[in-house]
């Protein structure tokens, strides 16, 4: 019988032998220093919401440039998207245009004491804020304009609810809502009760919140009769 290693027995002898040695290059390179690497890692800005809105996307994330050791990086690099984010505030939204980087360099540090960090790779991040306020607005229906079938006419008051909305945003957005938001009715020719919900007619914005985007408007509807006395 021969002991000759058949052609499968060589090369998994010969794949056994790549992965060890696979395997060593690696540890040795991964135990070396002075390695860098860009990270992505979370970003969150706190700012006092309930009186500033951004009026632009803030950032969610940033880039960070990092050198040490190969396994710290490795590390970093795999496990970043399950770390905390690095939180920077803002004190006076009413001042801050940009986020420093100098301030996210020295709270990265902090948070990677294993590592050396370089720089933040973006030297600043646009802010731009405004005061928040709120406006209550009245909501009427155009009771002229309701169109009404031949000899129809309208019996009771016109209940609407809500009867005002509130709107809160940046003050230069919310200024420019009207005074009294007023509803066209647009169905033609009633002939019969009326009780429908209609679209507020206000403009779409992620900036500004309203709370209410739909009116109820109701009212009863008689037929008049024109009755000539009898002679």
């Amino acid at each position: 019988m021969s002991d000759t290693p058949s052609g499968k027995n060589k090369i998994k002898t010969f794949l056994v032998c790549l992965i060890a040695a696979t395997f060593f290059w690696l540890m040795n390179v991964l135990n070396q220093d002075n390695y860098s690497v860009r990270l992505n890692y979370p970003l969150e800005v706190e700012y006092d919401n309930a009186s500033f809105v951004p009026l632009q996307p803030l950032p969610k994330r940033l880039s960070v440039n990092v050198s040490g050791n190969g396994w710290n990086l490795v590390r970093k690099y795999w496990l970043n998207f399950n770390a905390l984010p690095v939180v920077y505030k803002v004190n006076n939204p009413n001042k801050s245009s940009y986020i420093n980087s100098t301030t996210l360099t020295d709270q990265i540090t902090e948070l990677f004491p294993d590592l050396h960090v370089n720089y933040v790779v973006s030297d600043t991040f646009e802010l731009s804020f405004e005061r928040k306020i709120r406006r209550i607005i009245p909501i009427r229906v155009d009771s002229a304009g309701i169109d009404m079938g031949e000899g129809y006419v309208i019996s009771s008051i016109i209940n609407v609810s809500p009867s005002l909305i509130s709107v809160d945003g940046p003050v230069s957005l919310i200024k420019a809502y009207p005074d009294t938001i007023r509803i066209q009715v647009p169905t033609p020719k009633i002939q019969n009760n009326f009780d429908e919900s209609l679209p507020i007619p206000l403009p779409v914005s992620p900036l500004v919140e309203v709370s209410h985007r739909n009116v109820y408007i109701s009212f009863e509807v008689a037929q008049f009769l024109n009755t000539v006395p009898n002679k």
